[in-house]
């Protein structure tokens, strides 16, 4: 294996310290198919991460979509409206239907009250999100999943380090996954993974995303082509090292947006939820437009007149998209939370290397 690597950056990967991985990898000659960098950001990020295995992902769809296939995931599985499509999408991919109920208006996450009306004979498992990083009600969904024999896989694209009382909530549930796109906190530029709970299963979800082959001759399951390169791989280690700096950087953003807007009428945001250790992957703010006098719309655009790039997000409901809009599951009566938190979310720019005077152009766009 390669010699483990040092950062000396705070915030951002050194080039050089890269430069000198590249080499590496070129002078190895061996590229991808489970190289030593490969490994070595696996057990480092299970190490980091409070969990027993990780398996690393060329991206953060194709976990969900093992997840599913590894666990023999059929019918009908309970989810959220409120996510990125790639939630949902990975359920149509598997030929399952996709049922949704509607949110927590305090979190923005999966309504675990809603959850139990919402199972049929067809129900095999529950896909919850946790929204903008924020823990759902782990302990609750897992009495329901416990009650009627289901399988739950968390979505946990954005909860990459996040805490409940100093336990990862990435151990709940059977499965959680995790994106490394390059808009996470953590990033390998296009990555993700998956965490898993025994040697076994990590095994059998290694099969899977390399077409499943055990060995040079064998196949064992119909798996896909899934791999993550070395140059990502080092990438992603040098990542690791900074990561604690970003987050922490992030943190100072959040409490900056904090103090700047709690006095805006209308305007509204999360503020961090006790014994929780947050990332600060996305800051969220909602539009009341009768208080504030525009409506979120509104906003969006005079922000982006100024060049300043808020994100709508999540909007649209994933259950308005035309995939999905025919199920009984997606009419708006059934989602009224999920639709008030749609329509009125403006994600504010949030990154680690934000300074006081972007920040403050930021909240002037929004003082009115």
């Amino acid at each position: 294996m390669a010699d483990k690597i040092t950062v000396t950056s705070p915030l951002l990967p050194n080039i050089d310290d890269f430069y000198a991985l590249l080499k590496q990898v070129w002078d190895s000659k061996w590229i991808t198919n489970n190289g030593s960098f490969h490994k070595q950001l696996e057990q480092e990020l299970a190490a980091y991460l409070k969990v027993p295995y990780v398996s690393l992902f060329t991206n953060g769809t194709l976990p969900l979509i093992t997840a599913l296939q590894a666990l023999h995931i059929s019918g009908e599985v309970i989810t959220t409206p409120y996510s990125f499509v790639a939630t949902t999408h990975a359920l149509w991919w598997n030929g399952i239907k996709p049922v949704f109920v509607d949110i927590d208006p305090a979190t923005g996450n999966i309504d675990p009250n809603r959850i139990e009306e919402a199972i049929t004979s067809k129900t095999s498992a529950i896909m919850p999100v946790h929204v903008y990083g924020k823990p759902c009600n782990t302990k609750r969904i897992q009495e329901i999943a416990d009650k009627y024999s289901l399988r739950v896989i968390y979505d946990a694209a954005h909860a990459f380090g996040v805490e409940v009382n100093g336990k990862s909530i990435l151990n709940a549930g059977d499965l959680s996954t995790l994106s490394f796109h390059a808009t996470k906190v953590y990033n390998t530029i296009e990555g993700g993974a998956m965490i898993m709970h025994d040697e076994q299963t990590k095994k059998r979800i290694d099969y899977l995303k390399n077409f499943g082959f055990a060995n040079e001759t064998t196949v064992v399951g119909p798996g896909i082509n899934s791999k993550v390169d070395e140059v990502r791989a080092a990438y992603g280690l040098l990542n690791l090292r900074q990561v604690d700096a970003a987050i922490e950087a992030r943190h100072q953003v959040a409490i900056t947006y904090r103090e700047a807007l709690r006095s805006v009428k209308g305007i509204t945001f999360f503020d961090d939820m006790p014994g929780v250790k947050h990332n600060y992957s996305y800051f969220p703010i909602f539009v009341n437009a009768e208080e504030y006098g525009l409506t979120r719309d509104e906003l969006y655009f005079k922000m982006k007149e100024q060049n300043v790039l808020g994100r709508r997000y999540f909007y649209p409901l994933i259950s308005t998209f035309s995939t999905y809009r025919g199920l009984e599951s997606s009419r708006p009566a059934n989602l009224p939370n999920a639709h008030k938190m749609a329509d009125s979310v403006i994600c504010l720019p949030m990154h680690h290397s934000l300074l006081k005077e972007d920040i403050e152009r930021v909240v002037e766009c929004i003082y009115q």
